[in-house]
């Protein structure tokens, strides 16, 4: 157990010193795995998971969905979402930044990135908030916070990470995240409410919309209702009917919605030769990258578990007669002080292997604890001093500090923390849809 308490510190430190997540894991591991066996099972273990990662068909779901988010970008399909938003909540005090909220919603339910829905949506939207006279504190808030909704509304990239680290069913957390997400963007509508109570000035109503421009707002939507039916609907079973008789696996999933993607946005004429080109490129680049940090944290999590850490705490817990909800309650509050200096997937890799194995010894549902993880580290997105969302934001909009931006979001936060509280009191938030696949 000592020797996995270094290790966990050697990494921390590590990433304290700007060196790349996977390298510091998959370095640590490695020496770790080899101080507890020998040079060359370490060396077999590294060779064999580079290879078994890169032949991995289950792997294939991640760039598949790095790429219809990409695709959809390039659609143009986010000034849509936010048209449409608007044209419903935009005669309301706060009907901008609510609007944005559910767009990001919208826009995450089919992109699956909190970063690229929160980049995305800053360049709609803050310029209309601008010339509504909206404040930056409420504007840049509700973008940073909105854009957290990307790692959980399915298809998500961190559920599938999550997914494979434990081996559990991709679809089910898919689906599992519906619900909270929903919840999330409920309760993100009431932070702007209450923050415009406080000061009507934050966010002055807009004009009321027609009927008629209403219904032709909603008209151009209908690409992300398709998409979000043609991937969810095939992972629920939807289509499992005849004559059709299908029941998508996730990967197939994610190759029909970048399908769906790439034709909806040649149709609507906003994808050139080269924009091609561009979106297959940072496709590979990004998935290349999220598949180095995953063999680290597998090389990592061998170390710590032949060097017996998840053992030793479940002898501790077993010792000192903790009650399973003591043990969560100390868990979550891990995953929030790592949150204050981690980004989310860095903090995912480096604690899932440890936590896990401790959860489903306590006879907690991993795909409930898989989203309690996620909103865990949604909330690390918006949280100083690292909020990571707060720093995209701030490197798109630049004339905002980051800390107007971060005294924005502290309402959205505390209404992320109350959402948190409801999932652990009610588990059938999370399990009711899953439970009926």
């Amino acid at each position: 157990m000592i020797e996995s308490l270094i290790g966990f510190a050697a990494v921390l430190v590590l990433v304290l010193v700007r060196i790349p997540i996977a390298f510091a894991m998959g370095c640590v591991g490695m020496i770790g795995f080899m101080f507890e066996t020998s040079f060359r099972a370490a060396i077999s273990m590294v060779a064999r998971l580079i290879i078994d990662t890169s032949q991995d068909y289950g792997l294939s779901v991640v760039p598949l969905f790095i790429l219809m988010g990409l695709f959809v970008n390039k659609g143009g399909i986010s000034r849509e979402l936010y048209a449409a938003s608007n044209a419903f909540l935009g005669h309301f005090r706060g009907g901008l930044a609510m609007a944005t909220i559910v767009a990001c919603g919208g826009f995450a339910a089919i992109s699956g990135s909190s970063l690229a829905t929160a980049a995305t949506m800053a360049k709609v939207a803050m310029p209309e908030m601008r010339r509504f006279g909206y404040s930056d504190r409420l504007s840049t808030a509700s973008i940073a916070s909105g854009g957290t909704l990307g790692i959980l509304i399915p298809p998500s990239v961190i559920l599938v990470i999550y997914g494979l680290l434990t081996e559990t069913s991709i679809g089910k957390l898919f689906v599992a995240g519906i619900v909270p997400g929903l919840l999330g963007i409920v309760l993100y509508l009431v932070a702007v409410r209450f923050v415009v109570y406080r000061d009507p000035n934050a966010g002055p109503a807009g004009p009321r919309t027609s009927l008629k421009d209403r219904l032709a707002a909603l008209r151009d939507v209908w690409a992300v209702l398709l998409l979000f039916f043609l991937v969810i609907g095939g992972l629920y079973g939807i289509f499992d009917v005849p004559p059709l008789n299908l029941n998508f696996s996730p990967t197939e999933a994610a190759g029909m919605g970048a399908m769906g993607a790439f034709l909806i946005a040649l149709a609507r004429r906003r994808l050139s030769f080269r924009d091609t080109l561009e979106v297959l490129q940072e496709t590979a680049m990004t998935a290349a990258g999220l598949f180095v940090v995953l063999i680290g944290a597998w090389i990592f999590s061998n170390f710590v578990n032949i060097a017996g850490l998840p053992g030793a705490l479940s002898g501790f817990v077993t010792q000192y007669d903790l009650q399973p909800w003591q043990v969560m309650a100390c868990i979550l509050v891990i995953y929030i002080l790592l949150g204050c200096v981690f980004e989310s997937l860095s903090m995912l890799l480096l604690t899932v292997p440890i936590f896990f194995p401790i959860v489903i010894q306590l006879g907690y549902d991993p795909i409930w604890f898989g989203i309690i993880v996620v909103v865990v580290t949604e909330i690390s997105l918006i949280t100083p001093p690292v909020g990571l969302n707060v720093f995209v934001l701030k490197g798109v909009v630049g004339d905002v500090s980051t800390g107007t931006i971060f005294r924005g979001v502290t309402p959205f936060w505390v209404v992320d923390i109350i959402r948190l509280i409801l999932l652990l009191a009610i588990p059938a938030l999370v399990l009711f849809l899953p439970g009926q696949m």
